[in-house]
């Protein structure tokens, strides 16, 4: 079955929306608030680290080559000449049966080559019997082991985790140069939307859409421009698409499609916008636009609140991680057994909200039941999208299919119960 007039696949609809998007400027964070971010800069050490040959044990600092042949009836005694805490450098150099009292991280003083554990010894006033042997560099941390000295420790394009934010702590760096977060206006359209704090009439409905997506936007990175809520009317969409000229990148949900009250394509029209493509071959969302407005990226999303979602997944999110600098655009990808039969039309590239389970050797995946686009619940109980290929019509229970995973843990006793419940559909 060939595609609908004016429609273009996902593969392609997704070339052209990151070929226009483009990398956002740089700005200098602190430690803490980088994190997330990614490094607009390598970051390199000014130092070695540890500075010094320093002790990974708590016990005595020794030479070696006395202790070879230690043991409980060849223990050997030795003069404990000072304790070395960390953050002390040490006063005295170990000369033969000598040692020093040593903590975990304190400098190695000289003459000594080893750390005898504390477990190894026993105390006797001022001195330490040793009941075990030692190698030499045992429990010693030699001095640039971890980074040297003008050593690149993180690379440009760097994402800033945990991990990363004590290595820069490590080499002194309190500031970074991340790249930007972007800011994204997000504008609901429709004359039955109420939002949050106004009276819901029988005609009304809640504006949940304007806050899914300003979620959705805040989990990739990018700060939300809420503008509520514009009626179906030309002059209230334009005003408030206006409005959104300032943000970095503009979401519109609903009007999109060929409605008598579906205003969007005229008043971008109106102001200027080139728009690549109006529809996708895809369900849910086909009625997807994407274009510039002046020199801003512009997205007219579904206005069914899975349709909108769904979208966001495929086209925004990767958009604006490109934006932020990220290697990585796309959600993850798995290959897991179907545990139902499937079919659809061919034509369009159907991604079924879904519930993947992890089993000892595999992962298995049902739908949520109904994959109707105003059933916001499913989305709810997904941790998946499964990816139903344009080109097939039916899949049968058993085979091997492809899910986007949304970042939800797939052993979460929430969807191992729903499963235990649920009548599998056919779609």
């Amino acid at each position: 079955m060939g595609l609908k007039m004016g429609m273009i696949p996902v593969k392609k609809a997704l070339e052209a929306i990151l070929d226009q998007v483009q990398r956002m400027g740089t700005e200098k964070m602190d430690l803490l608030h980088s994190l997330g971010r990614v490094l607009a800069e390598p970051v390199a050490s000014v130092r070695d680290h540890p500075p010094w040959n320093s002790s990974a044990m708590d016990g005595y600092a020794v030479c070696h080559g006395e202790l070879s042949q230690a043991s409980e009836q060849r223990s050997v005694l030795l003069e404990v000449i000072e304790e070395i805490a960390a953050g002390v450098l040490p006063q005295k150099a170990i000369q033969p049966g000598q040692a020093s009292r040593i903590m975990t991280g304190a400098p190695v003083p000289e003459g000594a080559d080893a750390v005898i554990r504390v477990e190894d010894t026993r105390t006797e006033g001022n001195r330490v019997r040793v009941i075990q042997p030692v190698e030499a560099g045992e429990n010693v941390r030699l001095r640039g082991e971890d980074i040297q000295s003008g050593n690149v420790v993180l690379e440009q394009n760097s994402v800033i985790g945990p991990a990363e934010v004590g290595l820069l702590a490590s080499v002194g760096r309190s500031h970074v140069l991340v790249y930007q977060r972007p800011r994204v206006a997000i504008l609901a359209t429709g004359n039955e939307l109420a939002d949050l704090g106004e009276a819901l009439g029988p005609n009304k409905i809640m504006n949940s859409n304007g806050y899914a997506v300003a979620a959705q936007v805040i989990e990739a990175g990018g700060v939300p421009v809420l503008l509520g809520v514009a009626k179906d009317t030309r002059e209230e969409l334009s005003d408030r698409l206006a409005q959104g000229l300032s943000a970095d990148l503009i979401l519109i949900s609903g009007g999109v499609s060929v409605g008598e009250y579906d205003f969007v394509k005229d008043v971008l029209d109106e102001l200027g916008a080139t728009m690549a493509f109006w529809k996708v071959a895809m369900k849910p969302g086909e009625p997807l636009a994407f274009g510039m407005l002046k020199t801003k990226p512009a997205f007219g999303l579904p206005g069914n609140p899975v349709s909108t979602m769904v979208t966001f997944e495929q086209f925004v999110r990767p958009a604006l991680r490109k934006m932020q600098g990220h290697a990585l655009l796309f959600r993850p990808v798995i290959e897991a057994v179907l545990m139902e039969r499937i079919t659809k039309k061919t034509g369009k590239t159907h991604f079924l909200r879904a519930v993947v389970k992890k089993t000892a050797d595999r992962y298995e995946v049902w739908t949520t039941g109904s994959q109707s686009s105003g059933v916001l619940t499913s989305m709810v109980k997904a941790n998946g999208l499964l990816i139903f290929p344009s080109e097939s019509g039916e899949i049968e229970k058993g085979r091997t299919v492809q899910v986007q995973l949304l970042g939800k843990n797939l052993s979460d006793k929430t969807f191992t119960g729903y499963l235990a419940k649920r009548d599998c559909r056919v779609l």
